[in-house]
């Protein structure tokens, strides 16, 4: 696998691959263009302002979770802005009635409270949970029990009785999946939400947003999802929205750190980086093992690499190296750009890592760094 000079960095640091970031924007292009389905990049994935105006080319719009990620997301010039969120906040209904094209609300009684905030020229969405749950684990699965993601299918066909709400409602939203690499869940959720909810009142609609979860890479994964959602264009006459965010950003995304002590405990060698798992808090949230950029040789050597904070969790993993590693090599971890970033913080005063822009190439350039300035601007006081 070729990658970047890793000399050309400090470390820690994240490393997004530009080039990737572009065919990523052009399978989403391929689909629009095949099916007629509205992409949409949800940032939450990774809010990076330049690699939002990448990929903004190729894009209807931009899907947020808040009022700030709305104002980012804007910065771009986007056409189209989506919100979900059970988080909406009477105060900040204005701005994002000014700010989003597609506002989605998260239950029945906050349509209800909030709804007539929002501005007469938003289409206003309701988010519903299928209830068909395809993950075991409860931890990412917005369809686990006594869910609070979305209005429950079973209560949506009593709340369409009431006028106020057909006559504001334009849309509905969902989200089922967490990283599936298979769209057949999503074909089994429209035919279940088909089944529900009826010809009747699908094809009184304007649209459907499809939500995310789902990783590809692929063409043929891109016609797969094109025939689901030509079958809704089809069959109710929607407008359908897809967004994406950990299979555009998750892909080109690289962590980087550093060895900085190695020694032996109990027979193991273990390598100390000079990054953390608070810079990539999934990692120890979900017990996930980062992958390695390198080939990991059958019979290498194997080291127990660990982060620099006082965590007795700090943990990435044991992985196995051509020969034992020294001191300030470079260690590298690929599809690393999803819910890093994003979720990294500065536990025990470690810095966050510095943001690169690789063009996939030979070209690497700095977009972001931090410095102790940040740090202490962040636990000081306001002035009075």
């Amino acid at each position: 696998m070729h990658i970047f000079d890793t000399s050309a960095v400090t470390t820690p640091a994240f490393v997004f691959n530009q080039s990737r970031l572009l065919a990523m924007g052009r399978l989403l292009a391929q689909l629009r263009a095949s099916s007629g389905c509205k992409a949409l990049y949800s940032i939450k994935a990774l809010p990076l302002l330049p690699v939002l105006e990448l990929l903004a080319p190729y894009l209807d719009g931009f899907s947020v979770s808040s009022l700030f990620e709305a104002r980012l997301a804007a910065l771009t010039g986007a056409a189209s802005l989506h919100i979900t969120t059970p988080g909406l906040r009477r105060e900040e209904m204005a701005e994002l009635g000014g700010l989003c094209d597609h506002i989605n609300f998260n239950s029945l009684e906050q349509f209800q409270h909030l709804a007539g905030l929002a501005g007469p020229d938003t289409s206003l969405g309701l988010r519903i949970n299928p209830g068909l749950s395809f993950l075991d684990d409860d931890r990412y699965n917005p369809c686990r029990s006594h869910s609070r993601l979305g209005v429950p299918m079973a209560q949506f066909p009593e709340a369409w009785r009431q006028t106020d709400v057909r006559a504001k409602l334009s849309g509905l939203h969902f989200h089922t999946l967490f990283s599936s690499a298979s769209f057949a869940p999503l074909a089994a959720t429209v035919e279940h939400i088909g089944r529900t909810l009826g010809d009747a009142v699908l094809t009184s609609l304007d649209w459907i947003n499809l939500g995310g979860g789902y990783l590809f890479d692929s063409v043929e994964q891109m016609d797969e999802l094109g025939c689901i959602v030509r079958n809704i264009r089809t069959r109710w006459g929607l407008e359908v929205f897809f967004e994406p965010g950990k299979a555009v950003a998750g892909v080109a995304g690289y962590w980087v750190g550093s060895i900085l002590d190695m020694f032996v405990r109990d027979g193991k060698t273990i390598a100390v980086l000079d990054t953390t798992v608070n810079h990539h808090p999934e990692i120890f949230e979900y017990q996930k093992r980062p992958e390695p950029a390198w080939q990991e040789p059958d019979n290498g050597f194997p080291v127990l690499l660990t982060g620099c904070s006082c965590l007795a969790g700090d943990i990435l993993g044991e992985f196995r190296f051509a020969s034992r590693p020294c001191l300030g090599q470079r260690v590298v971890f690929r599809n690393a750009g999803a819910y890093s970033l994003i979720k990294a913080n500065r536990f025990n005063g470690y810095n966050l890592p510095s943001v690169y822009l690789w063009d996939g190439a030979e070209d690497i350039r700095q977009l972001k760094s931090y410095a102790w300035e940040d740090y202490a601007r962040q636990w000081q006081a306001d002035p009075c």
